[in-house]
């Protein structure tokens, strides 16, 4: 009869445990598993995160089946959130400001870059009167797309010495080769873009550096100090409703995070498309290591952060200058924790 007890009750310890375990398992199921995400411009290095996540498998073994939908620019890409059509997005972090204004509260998640790592520069046939911000007067500008954060980075320096957005041309010259060709045939008088595009330009003699934020020392020149840039984004009410697969996407960019804190240039190469590397592997190899400091190791971005990213943004846009906005909600810092306590 003791020994009948004694089995009875390891057998209902164990029938406990294991609904204990169970109802964790369940606790954590992800309510949606196929994901569109959108992105404008994935061939970047803006967005490098996005396709070694992809690349690496990191989406799959978080049980996740993603759809990646490439557009000209980022603001293309956060139409596509507001319109539906996206549930995800990896997009500067200033467009979680800017809809926080326009009543359509969206939510970042997880930073990816400290610094926006976009770069101003100027023809080289030009440079010789453009020795300010303010000499850009009349020029036309090429950025990814208009809205986009390059076009926010031309709008702020400008303003630094007085401008205003309508005193430049603002043209859309989209990502990769087509941003390059716009700048060889003279169709623009300067560029705002990124790397592997600028990498490329300065290489073959093409422009001037007029500003580059990819490091911690231009941006505190330009900005003041961090200034965060690429992050992955949600509508709040999805944020709501699917909590656990917010978590997973986290932790398979968060993976991405520290594979990439530890990889090389070379290893990052070898993992991309060869189409990343618009027809020159070394140029590339290049291009990755002047970029690798605005990449984030933690997640997170400081409040300081996106204090500097509103000031960015008040400077020039008359629509943010009597704004209240609440930067508390315009990132969440809980799932990058769960995911670095997890690993």
């Amino acid at each position: 009869m003791k020994v009948l007890k004694t089995w009875f009750g390891v057998w209902a310890g164990a029938l406990a445990l294991s609904a204990m375990f169970a109802g964790a398992a369940s606790a954590q199921a992800i309510e949606k598993k196929d994901l569109t995400l959108g992105v404008g411009g994935k061939g970047l290095l803006y967005y490098l995160q996005l396709t070694l996540t992809e690349r690496l498998g990191y989406f799959k073994d978080q049980g996740l089946n993603v759809t990646i939908t490439d557009f000209g620019g980022g603001a293309k890409a956060l139409q596509s959130l507001i319109g539906g059509s996206a549930d995800v997005v990896t997009g500067a972090y200033e467009h979680t400001i800017r809809m926080q204004v326009k009543g359509q509260p969206i939510t970042a998640v997880l930073e990816l870059g400290r610094f926006p790592g976009i770069v101003l520069a100027v023809r080289k046939d030009k440079a010789a009167q453009v020795k300010s911000f303010k000499d850009l007067k009349g020029m036309k500008i090429g950025v990814t797309a208009p809205g986009s954060s390059t076009n926010f980075f031309v709008n702020a320096l400008i303003a630094k010495d007085g401008l205003k957005p309508e005193d430049v041309s603002i043209i859309g010259v989209g990502t990769g080769l087509s941003a390059v060709a716009a700048m060889k045939k003279g169709d623009i008088d300067a560029i705002s873009n990124l790397d592997p595009v600028i990498t490329k330009l300065q290489q073959d003699g093409d422009v001037v550096v007029l500003a580059d934020s990819r490091t911690e020392e231009d941006n505190k020149k330009l900005f003041g100090g961090n200034n965060p840039a690429a992050v992955v984004y949600f509508k709040q009410d999805f944020i709501d409703k699917n909590p656990n697969t917010v978590q997973a996407v986290v932790n398979a960019f968060y993976k991405t995070q520290k594979w990439l804190a530890a990889a090389t240039p070379e290893d990052v190469a070898k993992t991309v498309p060869e189409e990343y590397y618009l027809g020159d592997r070394a140029l590339y190899i290049a291009a990755v290591k002047a970029s690798k400091p605005m990449y984030s190791v933690t997640g997170i971005i400081p409040p300081e952060g996106m204090k500097n990213a509103l000031d960015m943004l008040v400077r020039f846009d008359a629509e943010m200058k009597d704004a209240k906005v609440d930067l508390s909600k315009t990132f969440n810092d809980s799932f990058a924790k769960k995911a670095a306590a997890q690993m």
